[in-house]
C-alpha cells in the first residue's frame, strides 16, 4: 500500500511565513491545511502570489476560542501543527497591547489544550521570536540566554513560549518553539518597517517626490530570508526529540545600512529622500538583537545562505520584479 502523506496544519497560513511554509510542504509531498479567521472574506493572496491557493485547504479558526481551536484539530487530525498567527507587529503591539497578549499567548495555549484534548501524538511548533531576549545579552543570544521583553508583542511571544515548554514538560508533547530573529521576503505586509523602506524607495525611483519618514535609524537587527526559516521550522519537528532553537543568521546591521543598502539598489542617496521623525520612535526599544543558531546548525544541519546586506538587496529586487505577484496579492477574494 502506498503510504499516507503526512498531514499539517499551519494556523495563520495566510501571512508571510505560513505561504511559504505551505509551498515547501506541498513539495515534500504533505497534505497542507491552514486556518484563518474567515477562510471565505479573508486575504488569501500570499497563497495566490504562490500559485498554491488551490492545492491547500482552508478553515475558519479563531485561536482564542478554544472550541473554534478544538473542532479545527478534531476535524482535520492533522500530524504537525505549526502555529504561525497572532499579532505579528512589535510596533503595532504598543497601540493594541491587550489584542497582542490575547492572540499570541491565548491562542497558543488553546492550541496547545486542542492538542491534549484530540490527540497528544500531534507534534507542535510555535513561532517565537528574537524580540523577547531585548537588551539580555551582551553577545549573540543563544537557548541558554534569559528573556528580557521590551514591547508587549516581546512579552506575548515570551509567555506563549514558556507554556510550550511546561506543556512539553509535564504533559509529555512534541511541542517546541523556533526563537525566530527578523526574516524577510517579498511578501512581508506593506506596514512592516522593511517594506515601507523597499516600497518607498522604489516609488521615488520611479519619480515620486515624497520623502521617507522614519523612526530610530540606530537600532541593528539580525535580518534572514524567510523562505530559509520555514526549512527550519519542519526540520524542529520531524527530529526524535523536542527541543526550542535559535534561528538567526548571526550578522546584524542597522537600520541606517538597510535603508542606504535599498536605497542604493534603486540608485539613489537616500540621505536626500529619508527625513528621521521623533514621534516614529517606540517607546523603548533594544539597540541590538542578534541570534547565535549554532544549535541549530549543529543539530538540524541548518543554516542560513542569505545574510547580511543580501537581504535588502535581495528584499529590492525581488519587490522591483513582482508587480504581477503583487497583483495578485492584492486582488480581492
Amino acid at each position: 500500500m502506498p503510504a499516507v502523506a503526512r498531514r499539517a496544519l499551519i494556523c495563520g497560513i495566510s501571512g508571510q511565513d505560513g505561504a511559504y511554509l505551505a509551498q515547501f510542504l506541498l513539495v515534500k509531498g504533505y497534505e497542507v491545511w491552514g486556518t484563518s479567521r474567515n477562510a471565505q472574506g479573508g486575504s488569501l493572496g500570499n497563497l495566490r502570489a504562490l500559485n498554491i491557493i488551490e492545492k491547500v485547504k482552508i478553515l475558519s479558526m479563531l485561536p482564542e476560542d478554544i472550541h473554534s481551536v478544538v473542532n479545527v484539530f478534531s476535524e482535520v487530525r492533522p500530524h504537525e501543527v505549526y502555529n504561525l498567527t497572532g499579532q505579528s507587529s512589535v510596533g503595532i503591539s504598543f497601540e493594541k497591547p491587550l489584542e497582542t497578549m490575547s492572540s499570541i499567548t491565548t491562542g497558543v495555549l488553546n492550541q496547545l489544550e486542542a492538542i491534549r484534548i484530540v490527540d497528544k501524538s500531534i507534534r507542535f511548533f510555535f513561532a517565537g521570536s528574537g524580540e523577547c531576549f531585548g537588551q539580555a545579552a551582551e553577545h549573540a543570544a543563544d537557548e541558554s540566554t534569559p528573556y528580557w521583553p521590551q514591547s508587549p508583542y516581546a512579552v506575548a511571544k515570551a509567555a506563549a513560549s514558556w507554556n510550550v515548554s511546561v506543556y512539553r514538560k509535564s504533559f509529555n508533547l512534541f511541542a517546541c518553539t523556533g526563537i525566530l530573529f527578523n526574516h524577510e521576503s517579498p511578501l512581508r505586509q506593506k506596514h512592516f518597517v522593511t517594506m515601507k523602506i523597499v516600497s518607498t524607495a522604489r516609488r521615488i525611483a520611479c519619480g515620486s517626490d515624497e520623502r521617507l519618514k522614519l523612526g530610530n535609524l540606530s537600532v541593528y537587527r539580525d535580518w534572514g530570508w524567510a523562505p530559509e526559516y520555514v526549512d527550519a521550522m519542519w526540520r524542529m519537528l520531524n527530529r526524535a526529540v523536542p527541543e526550542d532553537f535559535v534561528i538567526a543568521t548571526g550578522i546584524t546591521q542597522s537600520l541606517r545600512d538597510f535603508v542606504q543598502t535599498v536605497f542604493d539598489e534603486a540608485g539613489l542617496d537616500w540621505r536626500d529622500h529619508v527625513l528621521v521623525e521623533p514621534s516614529l520612535y517606540r517607546p523603548t526599544d533594544p539597540i541590538a538583537i542578534v541570534g547565535n543558531s549554532a544549535k541549530a546548525e549543529e543539530l538540524l544541519l541548518w543554516a542560513p545562505t542569505l545574510v547580511g546586506s543580501e537581504v535588502p538587496k535581495r528584499l529590492y529586487r525581488e519587490y522591483s520584479i513582482s508587480e504581477e505577484l503583487l497583483k495578485q496579492r492584492e486582488a480581492p477574494g
